[in-house]
């Protein structure tokens, strides 16, 4: 994180169901996000159940640590619903009942014809220091407190109130406290290279603070952030462009995309700008590396078909490999997948052929091959280039890093061609 932010927050997520695994915290990861955009840096994420000297606890130790605290949940009007409660507690504040909002709540429950309920009254009590948040999608409002010198901003859970709340107001009073200051970043992202070797290339980039540049690992890629603080989003793009300028210099054609680009998009990108096709012979990875390459739109102009070449007999019946020689050299060997990238670009008549075979397991041992042996074969007219590799994991880890390897290995091959500029 840049070390100019003037502001920490942390976000406490309230719920037993989210302790449970009963629901996935989302709303942090997006409250982190808006932290950021206001220039606020989140240092914490804490996550407590329904229990009252709990949340009072989680609340009191993030408030001697932080400027800002967003609670998140447990607003509503049942007994359960503890948060205003805890956060008076823990702002040493009285809880009240707003006269204005118990007016509204009366009249939507007199309009829509709805029983009127004391503990709907709940939903009326704030903190003293505390100001209502309208919420325009329910009846609990949010809280916004300012008590020596510390915010608390609380929300409710529902994501339909939720999200527009975070995003609205609870943004603008973020942006006040701040002075609009703003955390920006982009995504560098690299095949090819190792975590470790890419942190080396990089040593003296990430000791900078502003931006900063920061690695890490995704299942058989890399990606960098590099993320500056600066008055608006404008100006940190201007902080950022060099670094990221830099970082593409030393590491070349690995980084193949920023921010959201997919390995697979940039593939399709690569080879429409060099009118190249590709067709696939897949074995082990049964149609992953065609899958990943045709979710891309505008696919058909480079992919020419694929073919799952499963069995021993589907290697022989659909791309002609001799029965003899398959027998003699194996289905899972380098022979294997060299055949079948090479007859796949031929029957199909494209730029190039991929061809995957291995033994993705999970414990049976596939022609003397152990779990996670793979085999990849690249072919174009150029001559073939073939890759032994050993994986560890699942059976589902296997297979995910075989067809990003072979995805890997076609691009290498790709960008040996030069830009069709016509």
């Amino acid at each position: 994180m840049p070390d100019s932010p003037r502001f920490s927050a942390e976000v406490v997520s309230v719920g037993t169901e989210l302790l449970l695994g009963q629901i996935v915290d989302t709303h942090a990861a997006t409250a982190a996000r808006v932290l950021a955009q206001a220039g606020i840096g989140c240092q914490r994420r804490s996550t407590v159940g329904d229990n009252f000297e709990r949340i009072v606890g989680v609340l009191k130790e993030a408030l001697s640590r932080a400027d800002v605290v967003i609670a998140i949940g447990g607003l509503g009007p049942t007994q359960d619903d503890l948060t205003r409660d805890a956060i008076a507690a823990a702002l040493g504040d009285e809880l009240v009942i707003d006269p204005a909002m118990e007016t509204k709540l009366r009249d939507i429950f007199e309009r829509r014809k709805l029983p009127w309920q004391e503990s709907i009254l709940r939903q009326a009590q704030r903190p003293e220091s505390a100001e209502l948040i309208e919420n325009p999608n329910g009846t609990a409002p949010g809280l916004h407190c300012r008590k020596n010198g510390k915010t608390v901003i609380a929300l409710p859970g529902p994501k339909m109130e939720f999200e527009p709340m975070m995003q609205g107001p609870a943004l603008a009073i973020l942006e006040r406290l701040s002075g609009s200051q703003v955390i920006h970043s982009h995504i560098l992202r690299i095949c090819g290279l190792g975590e470790s070797t890419v942190e080396q290339m990089l040593l003296d980039l990430m000791e900078g603070t502003n931006p900063t540049v920061a690695p890490y690992a995704q299942p058989a890629e890399v990606h960098l952030r590099v993320t500056a603080s600066a008055a608006s989003k404008e100006a940190a793009e201007a902080i950022i462009e060099p670094v990221a300028a830099e970082i593409k210099s030393r590491l070349g054609s690995a980084v193949y995309g920023i921010n959201s680009t997919t390995l697979e998009e940039a593939m399709i990108t690569e080879m429409s700008e060099r009118g190249l096709t590709v067709a696939t012979a897949e074995s082990m990875t049964a149609g992953l590396v065609a899958a990943r390459l045709t979710s891309v739109p505008g696919s058909s102009k480079v992919f020419g078909g694929g073919v799952l070449p499963y069995s021993v007999a589907a290697k022989e019946a659909l791309l002609g490999l001799d029965r003899a020689k398959l027998a003699e050299e194996g289905p899972v060997s380098p022979w294997a997948a060299i055949q079948l990238a090479k007859s796949v670009r031929q029957k199909l008549g494209t730029s190039f052929g991929v061809g995957v075979v291995g033994n993705a397991g999970p414990t049976v041992d596939v022609d003397n091959k152990p779990v996670g042996y793979v085999c990849i074969a690249i072919d174009s007219e150029s001559g073939t280039e073939a890759e032994e590799l050993q994986y560890r994991g699942s059976r589902e880890q296997i297979r995910f890093r075989a067809c990003q390897q072979a995805l890997v290995m076609l691009r290498e091959e790709v960008l040996k061609v030069k830009v069709n500029k016509a």
